[in-house]
């Protein structure tokens, strides 16, 4: 059986895409809110700001438990929207990571901090996934890459959405607090979305659906995995380091500083989302996923050498430089897109929702050569840890660019066998 293929006639902004990108922009808000509120939230729960290492490791502790949770929630949310169906993820991962921020509003330790953020990354981990898959069934192949970028793209004003409502409450418990209301009003808008399809014609046979072993089964299918997570490396390493540590940067390159590095993420953010939506426009016209990719790296690795080249002097360039590296990695739509169309139907959800929070749980790993490796016991400086550690990540992820399959003219009404 021939699983359903979508109407050309469906428009890319039909419900699901509507929903789908408030969906992320809810889920940007609550995975960026603590890199916002970093400063304050760490401060009250007693760790010293004048001590730089110390809130360089309290940061790292918590951000890094919040990817592992996102790597666990990634993989387990992808094999139930699979056997279950797209919506019981989007449902049941809201449920998660709506609980999880109203108890991070009530934290007094940096355990109890990073445990509930551990929560949070696993609810908050099936909702792009989940979405990307729904929408990229939904529509036809020539408005699948629109649709998931728009998604993307408005998506990412979550950022944007975090920072303003912190710098307005001034009450980083509040903050956590309004992410799981949002998460609540999302279950509601949820109710009129309809399921993929595909995903019903597939449910009707006999074939294995959700099954994690699948990509590891076959060498051509896992070589496929990892190829499609090593592309999207480099936002992590932008965001979690770059961006993340822009004010230690600054310290580095220039000394004193007023530097805030919640500020900086929504600088990165508003410039990932136009280049998200703008990266799928590129894809169409180019009418290839991996030239559109390829044209943002290079961006990325232009914008990585005017940050180290010594033209970051000032507050305001740091803040223009932290601009320049979100705008240049804006290809997470096309990068969680071709993650989709590289699997069947049985495996496409499995295989879109793991994949994002694979690069995302990478993160601990960069960090770890990054502040354990090559500044604690290699004792490399903070700028030449960084530049070390960019320039393996780049070289990576450009191979495996090189070998990954071009998708963009790939019809996704199959199956996995």
């Amino acid at each position: 059986m021939q699983p359903l293929a979508p109407s050309n006639k469906t428009s890319v902004f039909n419900i699901a895409v509507v929903v789908a990108a408030l969906g992320y922009l809810v889920d940007i808000y609550d995975l960026l809110l603590f890199t916002i509120v970093r400063g304050p939230s760490l401060r009250d729960l007693g760790v010293p700001m004048d001590d730089l290492k110390a809130v360089q490791a309290a940061s790292a502790k918590i951000i890094n438990w919040q990817m592992v949770g996102l790597l666990i929630g990634g993989i387990c949310w992808g094999i139930m929207g699979d056997k279950r169906g797209r919506l019981s993820v989007l449902f049941g991962s809201i449920v998660l990571y709506s609980i999880a921020n109203f108890l991070t509003g009530f934290v007094q330790n940096t355990d109890q901090y990073a445990w509930a953020r551990f929560a949070a990354g696993i609810g908050l981990a099936g909702e792009l996934g989940a979405g990307i898959t729904l929408v990229s069934e939904l529509l036809p192949k020539n408005k699948r890459g629109i649709g998931t970028s728009l998604v993307a793209g408005i998506g990412l004003f979550g950022a944007v959405f975090a920072y303003f409502t912190f710098q307005y409450t001034q009450d980083w418990r509040l903050c956590y607090k309004i992410g799981g209301g949002l998460g609540v009003g999302l279950l509601l808008l949820r109710i009129s979305v309809a399921e993929s399809g595909m995903f019903h014609q597939v449910k009707q046979t006999n074939v294995k659906r959700g099954n994690l072993l699948m990509f590891f089964q076959n060498k051509h299918r896992f070589r496929k995995y990892i190829l499609a997570i090593l592309i999207g490396l480099p936002t992590w390493f932008v965001i979690g380091v770059l961006v993340n540590f822009s004010n230690i940067f600054a310290k580095a390159f220039y000394g004193d500083n007023k530097v805030d590095s919640g500020r900086a993420i929504m600088y990165a953010y508003a410039a990932i989302a136009v280049g998200d939506i703008l990266v799928g426009l590129v894809s169409q016209y180019f009418k290839s996923r991996k030239k559109a990719l390829y044209l943002f790296y290079l961006f990325t690795i232009l914008s990585g050498i005017f940050f180290f080249s010594g033209a970051v002097r000032s507050d305001s360039t740091m803040y223009l430089a932290c601009a320049m590296l979100g705008f240049s990695t804006g290809f997470w739509a096309i990068f969680v897109t071709m993650g989709a169309e590289q699997f069947g139907t049985n495996l496409r959800a499995t295989a879109a929702t793991s994949i994002p929070n694979m690069v995302r749980g990478a993160l601990p790993l960069i960090n770890m050569l990054y502040l354990d490796v090559l500044q604690k016991s290699w004792g490399w400086s903070v700028i030449n840890s960084a530049i070390t550690t960019g320039v393996l990540v780049m070289s990576i992820t450009l191979v495996a660019a090189y070998f990954t399959e071009e998708t963009f003219h790939k019809d996704l009404n199959y199956v996995e066998e």
